[in-house]
């Protein structure tokens, strides 16, 4: 395939013209794609990789049948949502039939950044409330609004990022959290923490709008809330007068495998006020929505300000959100995400009783985490040793990604189409990775636990000065850093 410029030259016009804070992947030797199918993506050289981390890519890349509604749609109308178009009627009617029936009111927009401020427009005009609750080392979205609420960004900002209106519970983590897995109740504890902040907001004379949580923290280290604790959380939430807003926008569309929804894993008597969605909806296509109740709509409505959206439920969209629905359903991507899913989990909880560098092993279909540690009793985050796995993985021609607040989980979440053959593959990369890595590092001792001492002087043997974007430093004498 002939490319406009080599590799060489977009990476310095890239540099010229594109904002500095803009990142890339793997920015030692970022890869430059120019095509992808399924769950490979292909360089200019025609090299394939495997996508383990393209959750935009659903139904899996440049899928015929999404293409074929775009061109189809495209060649007869684009125009905005003022006209009548049955492609929005149609598409609003099909994804409200996958959610609770409470669920019926559907506002479409272009991205999971502007979803999530719509949703904080509707829950702060419901009762007039302004506070969010939030979750430790949330991401919500990019725009200033949601900078507030995502700790995962505004701690970067230092002690003034957190605004006097946002309130952050801890972060329903049971492996290295507060409360763990050896807590009788970890749902009703987290849940506990909620109703003191929002005693304590309601002591200083504020008032809670909304709780917001991803249904499943991605950025936050691919955290499954116990089962429960969306309940109790959003009983204190609505005693308060505020409402609850589930984020779907990285783990909806199927992904969980028996549930269409990932809040719909805490149990049927759980249903939110808000959803939000975007990413996988339109298989890489810009588009996303908020779907509420009937109630919350018309509060929005009475302010008297219309709401309207240039892009947002355009017939092109609609139909290529229709085809996204079509191909879940006709190539049982759901069941693929269960049977693949756990397979993938099987696998890696194999590799965790082999491998001590293993802490943790989480995730539910398609959404899965390995925690990678440096002590399995400690617990302790095995940052430069994540950043080593991914690179080694490009190296072979596998994408992965490590995330988490110490950047230590590694993380997968695949198109849909992802195969045991797959799955297969990477884990038996991340064994031979990890075996050279515990070889190298002294990781296993006669008794088969690490020695700190001898582990952190061979990472840092291995590693040398790790850059500032790992988040740890080797010195020559070994003081800091990797222990």
């Amino acid at each position: 395939m002939s490319e406009l410029y080599s590799k060489a030259e977009t990476l310095e016009l890239r540099r010229r013209h594109i904002g500095p804070s803009c990142k890339v992947f793997f920015a030692k030797d970022p890869i430059k794609i120019v095509r992808a199918q399924g769950q490979y993506m292909y360089d200019e050289n025609g090299e394939k990789y495997l996508d383990c981390i393209n959750n935009v890519a659903h139904v899996g890349h440049s899928h015929p049948d999404v293409i074929k509604a775009a061109v189809k749609q495209m060649e007869l109308l684009n125009t905005n949502s003022r006209f009548l178009h049955d492609n929005l009627v149609q598409y609003a009617k099909r994804l409200t039939a996958t959610l609770p029936e409470k669920l019926s009111i559907c506002y479409f927009v272009n991205s999971g950044s502007e979803a999530n401020d719509l949703a904080l427009r509707l829950a702060r005009q419901y009762r007039g409330h302004q506070d969010v609750i939030t979750l430790d080392h949330a991401y919500h979205g990019h725009v200033s609004s949601l900078i507030d609420i995502s700790p995962y960004k505004f701690n970067q900002l230092g002690k003034e990022g957190k605004k006097e209106f946002v309130h952050v519970a801890p972060s329903p983590d049971i492996y290295r959290g507060k409360y763990r897995e050896d807590h009788p109740d970890p749902a009703s504890a987290y849940a506990d923490d909620v109703k003191k902040i929002i005693e304590d907001a309601e002591k200083n004379g504020r008032k809670i709008a909304a709780f917001i949580a991803e249904s499943m923290q991605s950025c936050g280290g691919q955290i499954i809330p116990p089962a429960g604790y969306f309940q109790k959380v959003a009983e204190y939430v609505h005693k308060a007068g505020g409402i609850f807003i589930a984020d779907e926008v990285q783990v909806g569309f199927g992904r969980v495998g028996k549930h269409f929804w990932g809040f719909q894993l805490q149990g049927k008597d759980f249903v939110p006020d808000i959803v939000t969605m975007g990413k996988p909806i339109g298989n890489g296509h810009p588009m996303s929505c908020v779907v509420t109740t009937r109630e919350i709509a018309e509060a929005f409505g009475a302010s008297g300000l219309e709401y309207f959206n240039t892009f947002g439920g355009n017939p092109v969209s609609c139909a290529i959100g229709l085809a996204v629905l079509d191909v879940i359903e006709k190539e049982d991507l759901q069941g693929n995400a269960i049977r693949v899913g756990n397979y993938l989990t099987e696998l890696l909880n194999k590799q965790k009783e082999k491998h001590p560098l293993i802490g943790d092993v989480r995730g539910i279909g398609l959404f899965v985490g390995v925690d990678l540690v440096k002590d399995q009793q400690k617990r302790t985050p095995a940052t430069a040793e994540a950043q080593h796995i991914i690179y080694k993985l490009k190296e072979q021609r596998i994408l992965l990604s490590a995330d988490g607040p110490h950047r230590n989980i590694l993380k997968f979440k695949p198109p849909m189409c992802f195969t045991m053959e797959d799955a297969k593959l990477v884990v038996d990369q991340i064994d031979e990775l990890l075996t050279a890595l515990e070889e190298a590092t002294g990781a296993r001792t006669g008794n088969g636990r690490s020695s700190t001492a001898q582990h952190k002087r061979k990472v840092c043997f291995l590693f040398g000065v790790l850059k500032k974007g790992v988040g740890e430093t080797c010195t020559n004498d070994f003081s800091e850093g990797i222990a």
